[in-house]
């Protein structure tokens, strides 16, 4: 699948600021599943934008801006292709937890199966683990299924329900979270079974018949697992669905600590608003 993406973030002052700094993470991945296939990032007032690749893959892209100002708008473009991922096994294989056992050794996974700023272990979200029965038993490749379902049927998605810090705790009271939210307790209950888990940032494209809640006009997030045999898989508790060629991919990393869209400092006593416009769009192409 191709698709155009058109992301625009408006940051508006309520009085003059300089020397703005600002990092991003926006351009779509290259990698097995995809390619970024044009980009183009311009902001405004103008910046000359530097990048280099982090140690996950991820493009990080930064700029400042030395003079005064009380508007920034940073806009990216991308056509993307997607490739649909090969069909996960449906057989059964409990010989898959020895075989995951045998990685938490490996330094390339020690990210992946500790706690981190937000995908954190706590009493309310192992008694959530108990009552869903996540356990070790069966296969990993079900019972990180049964943890996808579980969480779409306890948790509504509902925007503004919570914030970029709000720990899991907060959505499994409430019940209500939104994407990112279901993407830390999914990935916190993984490596509670000792299974390999990392937070993706990105976008999802709605067909138009799509009832999906999530998405429209934002950013998306989701989790990976590693199922050996398999590799990396994606899974959509917020949607319950596993990750497919409709799932954009721009950042993989602990958690959202480590790949916000954009993160940055000024100097001035401003009061900051922000507006996002995120449009995906399939496009056309030989």
């Amino acid at each position: 699948m191709l698709y155009r993406i058109r992301h625009v973030t408006a940051f508006q002052y309520d009085q003059p600021i300089r020397e703005s700094m600002m990092e991003l993470r926006m351009r779509p991945r290259s990698d097995a599943g995809q390619r970024c296939l044009e980009f183009d990032l311009s902001t405004l007032p103008a910046a000359h934008t530097r990048s280099y690749t982090d140690h996950l893959g991820n493009v990080v892209q930064h700029f400042d801006i030395p003079g005064i100002h009380d508007r920034l708008e940073v806009t990216a473009a991308a056509l993307v292709e997607t490739h649909a991922a090969a069909p996960a096994p449906t057989a059964p294989d409990p010989a898959a937890w020895e075989q995951l056992d045998a990685l938490a050794d490996r330094a390339e996974f020690w990210d992946w199966l500790h706690p981190s700023h937000y995908a954190i272990p706590s009493e309310r979200l192992s008694a959530f683990a108990e009552s869903a029965g996540l356990r070790r038993d069966a296969d990993p490749l079900t019972v990180l299924n049964n943890a996808r379902e579980a969480l779409h049927a306890h948790v509504r998605y509902d925007r503004g329900s919570t914030r970029v810090d709000s720990p899991i705790d907060e959505c499994l009271e409430k019940q209500s979270g939104v994407c990112q939210d279901f993407a830390h307790a999914f990935i916190a209950l993984a490596r509670g079974l000792r299974i390999p888990a990392r937070y993706v940032s990105g976008y999802l494209y709605h067909r138009t018949d799509d009832a999906e809640p999530t998405g429209h006009g934002a950013t998306h997030a989701w989790a990976e697992a590693f199922v050996p045999h398999t590799g990396w898989i994606g899974f959509d508790p917020s949607n319950n669905t596993v990750a497919g060629d409709r799932h954009i991919r721009v950042a993989v990393g602990r958690d959202y600590k480590d790949v916000p869209p954009n993160r940055g400092v000024f100097k001035g006593a401003a009061n900051q608003t922000m507006d996002v416009h995120v449009d995906v769009e399939r496009a056309r192409g030989d």
